[in-house]
C-alpha cells in the first residue's frame, strides 16, 4: 500500500487481496453524493449512505489509506485528547454528554461493521488506562476521571497499570478499543462496492463548481453530484478552516520486546507534552509494541530523523526491546477549540460538506463524522448538528496576519534555467540531503538523492505562498502553515494544495 511518505508503516504489508473493481468512469450520471478522499472518514461516509439508499461515488486522488488512515496507531477512543473537563467547561456539561455519546457510537459502528462483513482486522474492546507522573498531573487526572464519569463513561482511579512505566496515579477508561486499520479499510471499500457504490482511485479533484447539481474536474473526467463531501483531512483550497486548525506530524514505532509480559493488554496513555502512546498489535501471529509521541508542528523541526531517536529511547528505557521494525510519522490537524469541524463547508454552497480538525483521533473521529454527515444529508438534521458545526468559530485573525505572525511569506519564483554546477558548489549537498538556498535572488528547494541526482522545485507553496520545510524521515517538502505536503519533485502528498510545487529547471548553462 502507498502512503504519503518515504517511512513504512505496520498497515502497509500483508494486506488483504482485494482491490478496488476498475470501474468505467460515470461521466453520464448525477450521484447523489461525492465523497472526496479514500481514508476512514471517506469510506465509512460512503457505505453509510449507500446503506441508505444513496448514489455515491468516492474519488480517492491517490490510493486507499494513502493518507492518515495508512500512518494511524489506530486507537479507538471515548478517552480523547481534549478531555472532558475541558470539554464541559467551553462547551456545557450537556455537550460534554453528546461528544461521550458520539465516539461510543463511532466505537460501536467499527464492531458493527466487523460483525456483519465478518473483518479479520484484530478488532478487540480493551480498557485505556491513563498514568499520571507527577503531583500535578494526579490532580489534573483526578479532575478528568469526575468529568469523564459526569459525561456518562465507565472511568475510575485504580491502583494499577498494565504497563512498566512509572506512575504516581492511574485511571482506567472502559470500552475503548483498537483495530488494524488498513486491513478494515479495505474491507469497507469492498463492502461499498458490492453495495453498488462507485470507487474512483487516482482521481484527484481539482476543480469544484457549485450549484444545484455540483459539478467537479479530476484528471479522468467530470463528475456529478448533487451533494459534495471532503473527506481529505483538511478541505483543499484556501478556506477559513486552515486558520482554525494547525498541522501536526507524529511519529511511531512498532518494535518486539523480548518479555512477553511487557506486552499491555490495554491502551495506554501517559499525561506528559506532548504525550506517549502505547499499545499492542498482532500481525500474522507476532505481536508488536506500538508507540507513538514526539509531536510537533508540521515543518518547524529541522531534524526529525532524532524525534524518532528520542522516541525509541524512551522505549528502551521502560521495555526490553529486542528489535525495531517498523517506524513511521503522520499527519494530524489540531483543531482551535477542541472539537472536530463536521457539517457544511463555510463559504459553500448548503450542499458542501467537510470533516475536519481530528487532532489525534482520527480513526474515532473519522467514523464518527460518518454518522454525523450521513444524518446531515439523509434527513437533513442531526442532533450534533450545532456542536460540531463548521461555522461555529469566527476568526481571530485575518489571513494577512495569520501570515505575518506563523510563516515568513516566500518570494515569487522566478521560472528560468539555472546553473547545476553553480548550485551545486553553493549548497554543497550530501547524498540524501535537502536545503532551500538563494541563488541569484531565486529561493530554490533543492534535494540531492542518495544517487547523487538533484530535484529542484520551488518553495513556496500553492496554497497560501507559505516557504515549505525539508521533512528527512518521509522526503518531504512540508508546508509550516496548513500542512500541505510535497515529493522531492514537487509532487502534492497532502491537502490544502490543490497543485505542485512548481519545477526549476537545471541545467549546465544558464539560457533565460
Amino acid at each position: 500500500m502507498k502512503r504519503d511518505g518515504a517511512t513504512t508503516s505496520l498497515w502497509q504489508h500483508n494486506l488483504p487481496d482485494y482491490q478496488p473493481k476498475n470501474q468505467p468512469f460515470p461521466a453520464d450520471k448525477v450521484f447523489d453524493v461525492i465523497v472526496v478522499g479514500g481514508g476512514i472518514t471517506g469510506l465509512t461516509t460512503a457505505l453509510l449512505l449507500r446503506k441508505s439508499g444513496k448514489t455515491c461515488v468516492l474519488a480517492e486522488a491517490q490510493t486507499l489509506g494513502f493518507g492518515t488512515t495508512g500512518g494511524t496507531t489506530a486507537h479507538l477512543n471515548t478517552l480523547l485528547d481534549t478531555d472532558y473537563r475541558t470539554i464541559a467547561e467551553d462547551f456545557g456539561e450537556e455537550n460534554a454528554r453528546l461528544v461521550a455519546d458520539i465516539t461510543r457510537e463511532a466505537i460501536n459502528l467499527v464492531r458493527n461493521h466487523v460483525e456483519q462483513y465478518g473483518i479479520a482486522c484484530g478488532f478487540e474492546e480493551l480498557p485505556g488506562y491513563v498514568l499520571a507522573q507527577d503531583e500535578k498531573q494526579a490532580r489534573d487526572l483526578d479532575e478528568i476521571v469526575e468529568a469523564s464519569q459526569n459525561a456518562g463513561l465507565l472511568a475510575e482511579l485504580v491502583p494499577d497499570a498494565p504497563a512498566p512505566l512509572p506512575f504516581r496515579r492511574a485511571a482506567v477508561f472502559d470500552r475503548q478499543a483498537q483495530f488494524h486499520p488498513t486491513q478494515y479499510l479495505l474491507a469497507l471499500a469492498k463492502a461499498f462496492e458490492d453495495a453498488g457504490g462507485t470507487l474512483l482511485t487516482d482521481c484527484r479533484v481539482t476543480k469544484l463548481d457549485e450549484g444545484d447539481i455540483l459539478t467537479v474536474d479530476t484528471p479522468q473526467g467530470q463528475l456529478r453530484a448533487r451533494n459534495l463531501i471532503y473527506a481529505t483531512h483538511t478541505p483543499p483550497g484556501l478556506n477559513i478552516l486552515h486558520f482554525r486548525c494547525g498541522p501536526y506530524r507524529s511519529y511511531v514505532i512498532a518494535v518486539t520486546l523480548a518479555d512477553e509480559s511487557q506486552y499491555p493488554d490495554a491502551l495506554v496513555y501517559d499525561m506528559q507534552e506532548p504525550y506517549h502512546y502505547y499499545r499492542t498489535q498482532e500481525v500474522d501471529g507476532r505481536r508488536y509494541l506500538v508507540v507513538g509521541g514526539e509531536d510537533h508542528k508540521t515543518g518547524h523541526e529541522e531534524n526529525t530523523e532524532a524525534c524518532f531517536r528520542r522516541l525509541e529511547a524512551h522505549v528502551r528505557a521502560h521495555f526490553d526491546v529486542t528489535s525495531v521494525d517498523f517506524r513511521w510519522s503522520s499527519q494530524y490537524f489540531e483543531n482551535t477549540d477542541g472539537l472536530p469541524y463536521i457539517g457544511h463547508l463555510p463559504g459553500a454552497g448548503d450542499n458542501v460538506f467537510v470533516a475536519t480538525g481530528f487532532s489525534g483521533n482520527g480513526m474515532t473521529w473519522g467514523t464518527a463524522s460518518a454518522i454525523v454527515l450521513n444524518e446531515l444529508i439523509v434527513t437533513g438534521g442531526s442532533r450534533y448538528r450545532a456542536l460540531f458545526a463548521p461555522g461555529r468559530v469566527k476568526p481571530v485573525a485575518g489571513f494577512t496576519t495569520f501570515v505575518k505572525e506563523q510563516v515568513e511569506v516566500a518570494k515569487d519564483f522566478f521560472s528560468g534555467w539555472f546553473s547545476q554546477s553553480d548550485i551545486e558548489s553553493l549548497a554543497e549537498l550530501s547524498h540524501d540531503e535537502a536545503r532551500v538556498v538563494n541563488y541569484q535572488g531565486t529561493s530554490i528547494a533543492l534535494y540531492k538523492d542518495e544517487a547523487g541526482k538533484l530535484h529542484a522545485v520551488s518553495p513556496t507553496c500553492p496554497h497560501a505562498k507559505c516557504a515549505v520545510a525539508w521533512n528527512a524521515s518521509e522526503k518531504s517538502w512540508d508546508c509550516p502553515c496548513h500542512g500541505s505536503r510535497f515529493s522531492p519533485d514537487g509532487e502534492m502528498l497532502t491537502a490544502p494544495a490543490r497543485t505542485d510545487l512548481s519545477p526549476v529547471d537545471i541545467r549546465e548553462k544558464v539560457q533565460l
